[in-house]
């Protein structure tokens, strides 16, 4: 399946315990993102200060980013505890009341693919954002009151990869909004310097160019930076005696299909499909998922940003198409495929 892809940023089942012992556990631990990372810290100690709540947050970008992390790291800041859950959990108003009434002063609330909450929901989550209170009505018709509930003050954190998604009311009520960047190799060369130390992977003269190595095929995103670590620690304890250098990344990498610049069999299909099917385009998506037999909206969420971020492919009024640089990369002729 794509989503079990070794380059997807999608978690993956049975990865979330080994990302706990990977993730920072203060501000300072915290690599990447810079500017949000300077906001937080200001708006962490006026809070302190104040001995008031963090204000609420909506952090959005695409998978694997850090930001459940990042909600972690906040939690610890802040001196609270953290309840985790998500958009489509929160079925009903009564499974936010419950949710709610649970949290102490100062804790946080972080709700996962926070796009997806039902409106009805959504209409609870207001005043409680706003005034610290749940109003709940009972019974209906003529019949029907509401009765208030007040639950602590609270921090709600929201996470999402589609935040043109987010209704503008709930939006607005977001005191700091940002939008999570994809890494800079020396950022994930950082980070996976970081994750050796915690995975026991010595060092050695070799490691530092096999780190290079492993950021530069991580798609700049740092949940894929340390499952390929963890790939290449595993061929390393088995082909080269738990030694880590750029040979054995090499070796892991190249049994898994992935290329020197991240990409693997099913994007490489994609460009291909395209390239050689198609003439380089322009092509509808819902033509190149049938070509391939696979599933647009998977296409769409899982293959296409990467290929647009590096460059390789154009999405045009016609349909998608290659650039240059894709043609180059696969070893294709030059086409002349308007962009326009």
């Amino acid at each position: 399946m794509p989503t079990d892809r070794l380059i997807s940023p999608a978690q993956q089942p049975q990865e979330e315990q080994l990302n706990w012992a990977l993730r920072p556990t203060s501000i300072d631990e915290y690599v990447g993102q810079r500017d949000l990372i300077e906001r937080l810290k200001i708006a962490i100690r006026a809070s302190r200060e104040r001995g008031e709540p963090l204000e609420h947050t909506l952090l959005h970008g695409p998978p694997g980013l850090g930001k459940t992390s990042l909600a972690h790291v906040l939690s610890q800041e802040m001196g609270g505890k953290i309840q985790i859950t998500s958009g489509p959990a929160l079925a009903r108003g009564t499974d936010l009341v419950a949710a709610l009434t649970r949290l102490s002063q100062g804790d946080i609330l972080f709700i996962d693919e926070i796009h997806r909450l039902p409106v009805a929901v959504e209409e609870f989550i207001y005043p409680a954002m706003e005034d610290f209170r749940i109003d709940v009505t009972l019974d209906t018709g003529l019949a029907a009151r509401t009765v208030q509930v007040k639950c602590k003050p609270f921090t709600l954190i929201g996470a999402t990869t589609r935040a043109g998604l987010l209704s503008s009311p709930l939006r607005s009520r977001f005191g700091i909004v940002h939008h999570l960047k994809y890494y800079q190799h020396d950022e994930l060369v950082e980070i996976l310097r970081r994750s050796c130390g915690l995975l026991n992977i010595p060092e050695s003269a070799t490691r530092d160019a096999a780190l290079d190595l492993l950021a530069a095929r991580a798609r700049g995103t740092p949940r894929i930076a340390n499952r390929l670590l963890r790939r290449a620690r595993d061929f390393a304890q088995v082909r080269t005696a738990g030694i880590l250098s750029k040979p054995a990344v090499e070796g892991a990498l190249a049994l898994e299909a992935i290329d020197a610049l991240g990409l693997d069999d099913l994007d490489r299909g994609f460009l291909k499909t395209i390239g050689t099917v198609y003439k380089g385009g322009p092509v509808g998506l819902d033509t190149i998922a049938a070509t391939m037999n696979e599933d647009a909206g998977t296409l769409e969420d899982v293959v296409e940003p990467y290929l647009l971020q590096i460059g390789f492919l154009a999405r045009t009024r016609r349909g998608r198409a290659l650039t240059p640089a894709a043609c180059a990369h696969l070893g294709l002729p030059a086409l002349n495929v308007p962009l326009d």
